[in-house]
């Protein structure tokens, strides 16, 4: 199973990747170490740092006709991840 599941593409992250710092959502279970070790064989970067946050799914509910109907997102971690300085990743370049 991968460690990176998508790159971040946020306005919020977007500002961080001009000072070389990119998000990423990751596998719940990985720890700092595989995320850096997964960044820096994916994109071929040198990576300085990693912050990683966990964010509890959120409740949610709708009204229709017959009931209410509630349930809860996904919760999910999230990774911000610091490269040398002067490295570049480029989300687009395969597109």
């Amino acid at each position: 199973m991968s460690v990176l599941k998508k790159p971040l593409v946020t306005e919020k992250v977007s500002g961080l990747n001009e000072i070389g710092k990119y998000g990423f959502i990751v596998d719940e279970t990985a720890n700092k170490v595989e995320i850096k070790k997964a960044v820096e064989e994916m994109y071929g970067v040198t990576v300085e740092d990693v912050n990683t946050m966990r964010y509890q799914g959120k409740l949610k509910s709708r009204f229709t006709k017959a009931r209410v109907i509630s349930g809860r997102k996904n919760s999910f971690k999230k990774a911000i991840v610091t490269v040398a300085e002067g490295e570049v990743i480029d989300f687009y370049s395969g597109i």
